[in-house]
């Protein structure tokens, strides 16, 4: 990871002054525990889709104008960013998140690489698993009860990649 991180410090900014990493790829592959390796190997903050409303039925495109507007515009502009964390568990809004300017910030979730924003991102890794693995990640962490919701979220993401080309517009691919 140590390779990664000085290889990524070496590019030029793209976010205003801020070099942007999007770790991408689908529900369950592994991106949130990518992104925190990755981090910490770089010393930078992460900001998780996780911390925006994601609504099940309308799939990954929406939640993306709150990142861009409340945190990627104000870096560009070399100002710091801020947005309040949604709390999945009470279904409110939480505590505002700050986030400075620094050399080096990490975005991730499904559809953080996405195309509308590849002006704006220094480098991007596509994270992925096979489906059944994905599956069993997501029903472990977020109950079997969901199940239903996951796979019509699995279909919705799937179609989201297609049309976007998140994968092939990668620099690194990382299989867990």
């Amino acid at each position: 990871m140590q390779s990664l991180a000085r290889r990524i410090r070496a590019l030029d900014p793209s976010c205003g002054p801020v070099r942007l990493v999007a770790v991408d790829g689908p529900a369950g592959s592994g991106k949130t525990t990518y992104a925190g390796e990755l981090a910490a190997a770089l010393g930078c903050q992460v900001v998780h889709s996780d911390d925006f409303p994601v609504p099940w039925e309308e799939g990954p495109g929406p939640w993306f104008a709150a990142l861009e507007e409340s945190v990627l515009r104000p870096l560009a502009a070399g100002r710091p960013g801020a947005y309040r964390r949604y709390d999945w568990t009470r279904g409110a809004y939480a505590e505002t998140v700050t986030v400075p300017v620094a050399p080096v910030l990490v975005i991730e979730g499904v559809g953080t690489a996405r195309r509308s924003a590849a002006p704006l991102i220094a480098f991007t890794v596509w994270v992925e698993a096979p489906p059944d693995v994905r599956l069993r990640r997501v029903l472990d962490r977020d109950g079997p009860e969901l199940e239903p919701r996951w796979h019509i979220w699995f279909e919705a993401e799937e179609k989201w990649f297609a049309e976007d080309g998140t994968r092939e517009r990668a620099d690194l691919v990382h299989r867990t």
